[in-house]
């Protein structure tokens, strides 16, 4: 195999799909935690949740001057909807049962506990490579 032949579509690996005990509160007959099975959110998904949640806004003093403005908090929420894939955040019985109508309101619902909620963020951010800077990717491949 040559050195580019490494790079093609058929020999790239497949993000495998991981669980996390997002909460507490939902538990077996055991009483162990529920598992949540959570996907990494492909780089064009990424990016057109970011763009959803990007404005421009004026530049004070500079009329006529926009810059982008992301709310870091709707895209968050929206990042964390997309990744979780069970329990079925868009399943209409779950959300009615919880009085909210889109799966960003119901996953804050469901994890009302800031804890569990950010754990579950960070959890997704780590699944999906977010949580290592490009030093660090550098430092590690020089090793």
């Amino acid at each position: 195999m040559s050195r580019m032949d490494a790079f093609l579509k058929k020999n790239k690996a497949i993000k495998e799909n991981a669980f996390f005990p997002a909460s507490q509160d939902f538990c077996d007959e055991k009483g162990d935690p529920l598992l949540w099975e959570i996907r990494a959110v492909p780089t064009t998904e990424d990016k057109r949740l970011r763009k959803s949640c990007t404005t421009e806004v004026p530049v004070t003093g500079k009329p006529g001057v926009f810059r982008e403005k992301t709310d870091v908090d709707a895209y968050t929420a929206k990042l964390m909807a997309a990744s979780v894939v069970f329990p079925d955040l868009y399943d209409a019985e779950l959300q009615d049962s919880y009085g909210v109508k889109t799966p960003e309101a119901l996953l804050e619902e469901m994890l009302d506990a800031t804890g569990e909620h950010h754990g579950l963020l960070m959890f997704i951010q780590q699944h999906s490579g977010l949580d290592i800077s490009m030093s660090d990717k550098i430092k590690e491949a020089k090793n």
